[in-house]
């Protein structure tokens, strides 16, 4: 097939320091940029070589482009979505996919109705280290699956300390931009998702928007091949000096993956069991972004599967969502 032709909805730092250059070493093009101010949209075409830019999304829907990448704000994404899905082009996604689980599940069936790809740009599913996990899991290696545990604690870089925290800002706080993540690695792990309890706090003194910067949770999860589940995440914005991971522990043994959750992860699978400690090769050179935008590909050109679909989105953002619904509550939500 031709190149993919790609408009980019939406001027941002992740488009800019990730996603522009995994489409273009992916083999796609980066056609051009909507945002909302002209002067960002112009500005941001000149800095990263695009060929066009406008303030209108239809305008940008009526290039000739195949696929568009969202990483607006995360209360626009159901819209420009489902416009882009309704102009016939497919979509990749910023999580969360919406605010509402109803909303993300008209996304998915306007796609599949359409015979369009809609995936989520959750980066970590397709992490050479989560697959490992997932390989040693299904083959046995560590027995029936306990529990798992994700450490996903690190510092909100001052340049991104802005509508991620507003308290007026829909979609805003650290449970729709972090907790979602590890959905979207432990969903595909260990089963579905059935109830979320959550604890969420605002700890810094720079987070003046009012919005939780710091949450733990408990995922309980069911299969019917084994006995109920516990997931436990630890997801913050405060903390600056303490490193990203994965634990999974079953009955003959615990597999730990060390710098598990960052985008420019370089971690460690360790298998611990009866024989012994042992370190387990896994190839982590190539970009997690690059990895995401070939299997979008692959997907468009019917010869794959994104590393996240539409429905996997999707029960992340039910999981994000019940976490969130929990914290305010104080009560345990089921999800269904």
């Amino acid at each position: 097939m031709p190149a993919l032709k790609w408009g980019l909805i939406g001027a941002s730092d992740i488009a800019a320091t990730r996603v522009i250059g995994a489409i273009r070493t992916s083999g796609g093009d980066a056609v051009g940029v909507v945002s909302g101010s002209a002067e960002r949209a112009r500005d941001f075409a000149a800095s990263h070589g695009l060929a066009r830019y406008t303030t209108d999304l239809d305008e940008l829907l009526g290039w000739d482009i195949d696929a568009v990448y969202i990483s607006s704000t995360n209360a626009l994404h159901f819209d420009q979505a489902t416009r882009a899905l309704k102009a016939g082009k497919h979509v990749l996604c910023e999580k969360p996919l919406a605010l509402e689980a109803g909303q993300a599940e008209s996304m998915v069936r306007l796609a599949e109705e359409a015979g369009l790809v809609l995936a989520a740009n959750h980066h970590l599913p397709g992490s050479p280290l989560h697959a490992k996990v997932r390989d040693l899991v299904a083959a046995g290696t560590i027995g029936t699956v306990l529990s798992a545990k994700v450490a996903h604690a690190v510092l909100l870089p001052e340049r991104l300390r802005g509508w991620r925290l507003g308290q007026g800002t829909p979609g805003s706080g650290v449970i729709l931009d972090i907790t979602c993540h590890d959905a979207s690695v432990l969903n595909p792990l260990l089963g579905t998702p059935v109830a979320v309890t959550a604890l969420a706090v605002r700890q810094a003194g720079w987070n003046t928007g009012g919005q939780a910067d710091a949450a733990m949770t408990v995922i309980r999860y069911e299969n019917d091949s084994q006995a109920p589940v516990l997931a436990q995440t630890h997801d913050s914005f405060t903390v600056g000096y303490a490193g990203t991971s994965l634990e999974v522990h079953g009955t003959d043994g615990t597999i730990q993956v060390i710098d598990a959750m960052t985008q420019d992860t370089k971690g460690q699978v360790v298998l611990t069991t009866a024989s012994g400690v042992q370190s387990v090769e896994v190839d982590c050179s190539e970009d997690l972004y690059v990895i995401g935008l070939r299997a979008f590909t692959a997907a468009v050109e019917g010869t794959g599967v994104p590393t996240a679909t539409g429905r996997d989105g999707l029960l992340a953002l039910k999981v994000a969502l019940a976490a969130q619904e929990s914290a305010i509550s104080g009560r345990t939500v089921h999800i269904n």
